[in-house]
């Protein structure tokens, strides 16, 4: 059983290999190393691609549709969901386990995380209180390595994981994390999350020239992982989920179909609320890939004609092509659309903003029915926003309600996105380390990485 850290660099592509990578570069040019560009499956999305990475399945299989879907029964939208019983298929240690039952495996904020077979889990998980006041925090398995990651390394700074205020200091984090872990567990396999790179990417674009020192940064952590764990006995490989592309257009599906009268609008306390359950259509936003809900059978056709003639929509895919597409789950949409190449899709469904839902001027990942990217950034409307969000913080901290409403309703904002196959097989994510099965510039799918995890765990190399 060979000791193994994957290590996810979140956003990397080839492109971004060169002078202001030299660590990673430098593992690059190994010799028995190789660099393979994994062509990714749609929707290019977190939850989707570490699904498939780690089960060797499409999503039609191990059920992981998007970061969120749309649950029938409940009529409620589900995003960024934590229980690892929700991807389906056995797990890339649970393989391993078949051959060696004393393999033992470590997930650092890979998503899934809690509730799976892994021996030590460590993932971000919110205390929500009865009072309203929310309480940044960790969830781990066991339950001691939380608090005793606090004491030794500190508090994991949430605040810099996501949001206005993301930046290095949560991949440094968890780095140590890691680190720590490996000195105390020794785990065989260990899935360590970085996900530095996600954020400039988005808020400013692939292109941004600030994007070299968030490059400079995101090196020097990877490298000294590498440096760490090859002295101490552990292989390891590089991987990313997806690729960032400049993006600058985007596209409001709900408030198009709120246009035909498809969409459910309920008024409270003086904002719209989507009323999901009662839409005869509407879409669940994610990046470049949107799953679209009929309600209304009856009226399929027609949402799919509209799809087709908005501008920012490439592809609309329904019935068959669902199931050539890997996209034929019960969680899917009845069609799923996927942007050009310069476009990606809000879950936007007001007309006016000023009846927009208290949510949305918020960072709240659950309660949106879609992915919001506009939460990566401060609304420059107000005047010094870090200092309006430092005093909620303190007021939320004593308990009295508030309302961490910092964030911008600009769409226009974001720069890059994911969600689509790029056209630049540059822009595609990577897999990288010693792997004998691959050529030194390879291109595999999405569902292959598995396999050659897989084989990288039992190759002794």
């Amino acid at each position: 059983m060979q000791r193994l850290a994957i290590i996810n660099v979140v956003g990397l592509t080839n492109r971004h290999i060169g002078d202001s990578t030299p660590k990673i570069s430098a593992f690059v040019s190994r010799k028995e190393n190789r660099l393979a560009r994994i062509r990714p499956d749609v929707p290019a999305v977190t939850c989707s691609a570490q699904a498939t990475y780690l089960t060797g399945l499409i999503p039609r299989n191990h059920g992981i549709v998007g970061n969120g879907w749309y649950d029938r029964e409940y009529a409620e939208h589900r995003f960024w969901k934590q229980s690892n019983r929700l991807v389906h298929g056995k797990k890339l240690w649970e393989a391993i386990r078949d051959i060696d039952p004393h393999t033992t495996c470590a997930n650092l904020f890979w998503w899934f995380n809690m509730y799976s077979t892994a021996d030590i889990t460590v993932t971000p998980r919110p205390i929500y209180c009865a009072d309203g006041k929310k309480v940044f925090d960790i969830a781990s398995t066991p339950a001691e390595v939380a608090n005793t990651l606090k004491k030794r390394i500190g508090r994991f700074p949430f605040q810099h994981f996501w949001g206005p205020m993301a930046d290095i200091k949560s991949s440094e984090w968890i780095a140590k994390a890691a680190q720590w872990v490996e000195q105390h567990y020794q785990p065989h396999i260990k899935l360590v999350y970085l996900p530095h790179l996600d954020y400039n990417l988005q808020r400013l674009g692939p292109n941004d020239p600030a994007i070299e020192q968030d490059l400079q940064e995101i090196d020097a952590i990877v490298g000294n992982l590498i440096e760490y764990f090859e002295e101490r006995a552990t292989k390891v490989v590089l991987l990313s989920e997806y690729g960032i592309t400049p993006v600058d257009r985007p596209v409001h599906l709900n408030r198009i179909f709120r246009e035909h009268g498809w969409i459910s609008i309920k008024e409270e306390l003086g904002h719209d609320t989507l009323d999901l359950g009662a839409c005869q259509a509407f879409a669940i936003a994610d990046h470049q890939v949107a799953h679209v809900y009929v309600n209304n059978p009856a009226i399929h056709d027609k949402v799919k004609a509209v799809l087709e003639a908005t501008d920012g929509v490439e592809e609309v895919i329904g019935g068959q092509m669902l199931h050539f597409s890997g996209l034929n789950h019960s969680r899917a949409g009845d069609l799923v659309v996927v942007s050009d190449a310069r476009s990606w899709f809000t879950y936007y469904f007001w007309e006016d903003d000023r009846l927009a839902p208290d949510y949305a001027r918020t960072v709240d990942i659950h309660r949106k029915p879609g992915y919001d990217p506009v939460e990566l950034f401060f609304d420059p409307k107000v005047s010094m926003p870090k200092v309006k969000a430092s005093r909620k913080v303190l007021g939320s901290t004593m308990g009295f309600r508030t309302l961490m409403n910092v964030v911008p309703l600009d769409a226009t904002l974001v720069k890059g996105s994911h969600g689509r196959v790029p056209e630049n097989m540059d822009d595609w994510p990577l897999l990288i380390g010693h792997l004998p099965q691959l050529t030194r510039l390879d291109m595999i799918q999405a569902k292959e990485v598995y396999g050659h995890l897989y084989q990288r765990c039992l190759t002794d190399e």
